[in-house]
């Protein structure tokens, strides 16, 4: 079994035993192995482990990796300009950073065009960093009714980062994120179901998961440093 392997197997108990410890089914929530910096070798170590998901945060890296492993699910993880938007949509399985209406309709535009209807993530910004992409919490609700008029996207959840620094730390963030999807009477909200919550990395993803994570994004816990 390769380092990889390894390493993504004991992700993937630490993901089981935060979801036993919140009463959640562990296979509710999924692993997205994230190939920043990661080279070619790697990739096919961790496909070959298993793994069925991956997420790129660069468009041009996004393109390339997806070119060599179409079989894979490749996510988008990262700030989306509107004219990289070409590159992305029908490519990716599932957009995590749709964060204004602008990028919203470009989205739909361009699945329209190809004929596809585009899964995304809407982006908040819970913890309000102005270094940190996404919605405002207060402006969520506009932007979910925006999504919900429009044909060729697909919104599936929501998508938050948190500030740098231990797990408990991050915890707050993880909660509000799950807080707001609810007072928003998920499944439904504006017509838009929200069944997606994809928060958590490397350091943070157990505490996600027990906050309520759908889809956790790691890359150095599989990759190594």
């Amino acid at each position: 079994m390769s380092a990889i392997a390894q390493r993504y197997e004991a992700v993937r108990r630490q993901v089981a035993d935060a979801a036993d410890c919140a009463g959640r089914d562990p296979a509710r929530v999924r692993i997205v192995a994230v190939t920043k910096y990661v080279g070619v070798a790697q990739i096919r170590d961790a496909y070959t482990a298993g793994i069925e998901d991956f997420g790129e945060n660069r468009v041009q890296e996004f393109m390339g990796k997806y070119g060599l492993f179409p079989d894979a699910r490749w996510h988008f993880i990262g700030s989306l300009q509107t004219n990289k938007v070409k590159d992305v949509v029908g490519k990716s399985a599932l957009i995590h950073s749709v964060d204004r209406p602008k990028l919203l309709h470009a989205v739909d535009r361009k699945a329209a065009e190809i004929g596809v209807i585009q899964p995304v993530l809407v982006q908040v910004n819970v913890s309000g960093e102005q270094s940190k992409h996404g919605v405002l919490p207060r402006d969520l609700a506009d932007l979910l009714a925006d999504a919900a008029v429009l044909d060729n996207v697909e919104v599936r959840g929501l998508m938050t980062m948190a500030p740098f620094g231990s797990a408990e730390d991050a915890r707050w963030v993880f909660r509000e994120l799950r807080e707001l999807r609810d007072s928003l009477r998920t499944p439904v909200a504006n017509g838009v179901e929200l069944y997606e919550l994809s928060m958590g990395m490397s350091n943070d993803f157990r505490v996600a998961v027990e906050e309520g994570a759908t889809i956790v994004r790691v890359g150095r816990a599989i990759f190594g440093s």
